[in-house]
């Protein structure tokens, strides 16, 4: 049979032919200079009319502004993968841009707004994310990626409660950790699908042998074992329950890491990447509990998980990603090793700067810059391919 297009025409702009193209590279953006613009906002040399604390401010942007982005890319080039419809592109994909932007303008100008106004129009992004998806999922009748938009909606609810614990409290603590629970369990959702998926698709290829374990029960119970874990953690980071249960979680993740067969691909860099940014999961769970039984510092785990699992593993999504769908060779250039590499020092430098308080200051800058270089390198290395336009790939069906 004749194949079918997987994209409708289109003559506008090649940055909205794709979901992945402008949030990708907009949110790549916004990583690398928010981090540099908190730095001095949190040492009080640069002053920003936003309602929230500097924290709240970074956190907020981190979570609730940066991974939305890198969401939403990844599932509106996801969803018609899951369900043969046609992606969301021109007009329509331009409104979500300008709602998301318009959400980080109302965050950092906030003073002039009002905190009401400005949970209103941060929060409708997600919203109307969670929406989108449910209905092509639905439509498409691919019902077990529902549970994904279920954990979308979630980061959307974490997202309000954030607005209205700073307005209530002054600084939103619950709501931050709510936040890094559900983008954990995200990325352990969909990690768990694309980790051993890709490595799988590559050992096949290329060094037949043992090949990474399919999904079952043992991951159905640590997903399990892992979420009441984060449940605790954000109820209560401190004591015994937590502490166990956290611990817990990070053997089951090490044991489904090690499953996956990670250690056979380092010839791959596009693929050992992907394990390298999974295995900050198990670390943050294994600090956070350490944290909760008093035997660390509580803010190491948290950065495992921010800086560690999230920034690695979002950079390594949207680069094969944006690779594979733009009709790119999948291999690593030299310089986008590079930029795995600044990632993961941003990283262990941001989590080393925690257990070490007396040398805080020097590797804050030297996460920061690490950091910033990662993600605004990527944006300038990967700029010219999401804004270039591309024949539209077929799907040969029958």
């Amino acid at each position: 049979m004749a194949p079918i297009p997987r994209l409708k025409p289109y003559g506008g702009p090649a940055l909205l032919s794709y979901g992945f193209r402008p949030f990708f590279l907009l949110g790549s953006i916004l990583a690398g200079l928010e981090v540099l613009a908190w730095l001095p906002m949190f040492y009080g040399e640069l002053s920003v009319t936003t309602l929230f604390s500097p924290r709240d401010w970074h956190v907020h942007e981190l979570l609730f502004g940066y991974v939305p982005a890198i969401v939403t890319g990844f599932l509106l080039t996801a969803i018609p993968n899951w369900t043969g419809r046609l992606p969301l592109q021109g007009r329509p994909l331009l409104v979500l841009v300008l709602v998301w932007l318009a959400g980080r303008f109302a965050v950092t100008f906030s003073t002039g707004i009002g905190w009401i106004g400005v949970a209103v129009v941060d929060c409708a992004f997600l919203v109307l994310v969670a929406a989108a998806a449910a209905r092509e999922i639905v439509a498409g009748k691919n019902w077990r990626n529902l549970r994904i938009v279920a954990l979308v909606s979630l980061l959307a609810a974490g997202n309000l409660a954030f607005h209205v614990e700073a307005h209530v409290e002054g600084i939103a603590l619950y709501a931050s950790r709510l936040g890094i629970a559900v983008v954990i369990m995200l990325i352990m959702v969909v990690g768990g699908r694309i980790v051993p998926s890709f490595t799988r698709n590559w050992l096949v290829q290329h060094a037949p042998g043992r090949l990474p374990a399919p999904f079952g029960r043992f991951d159905v119970a640590c997903l399990g074992l892992s979420a009441a874990g984060l449940v605790l953690w954000v109820v209560e980071p401190a004591g015994a329950l937590a502490g166990a249960a956290l611990i817990v979680a990070a053997t089951l993740n090490v044991a489904r890491l090690v499953r996956w067969a990670g250690d056979r691909t380092f010839a791959d860099r596009l693929v050992l990447i992907l394990h390298v940014g999974y295995a900050f999961v198990p670390l943050g769970f294994l600090l956070a509990g350490l944290a909760a039984l008093g035997l660390g510092a509580p803010s190491a785990g948290i950065h495992a998980w921010t800086a560690g699992a999230i920034g690695i593993m979002t950079l390594a999504v949207m680069s094969r990603a944006s690779l594979g769908h733009t009709g790119r060779p999948l291999a690593a250039s030299p310089v986008l090793q590079a930029i795995y590499a600044t990632v993961i020092i941003a990283a262990v430098v941001r989590i080393s700067a925690a257990l070490h308080p007396e040398w805080n200051d020097v590797l804050l800058h030297l996460a920061a810059v690490a950091w910033a270089a990662a993600f605004l390198g990527f944006a300038a290395l990967y700029a010219p391919l999401l804004c270039r336009s591309k024949r539209p790939a077929v799907r040969a069906v029958g």
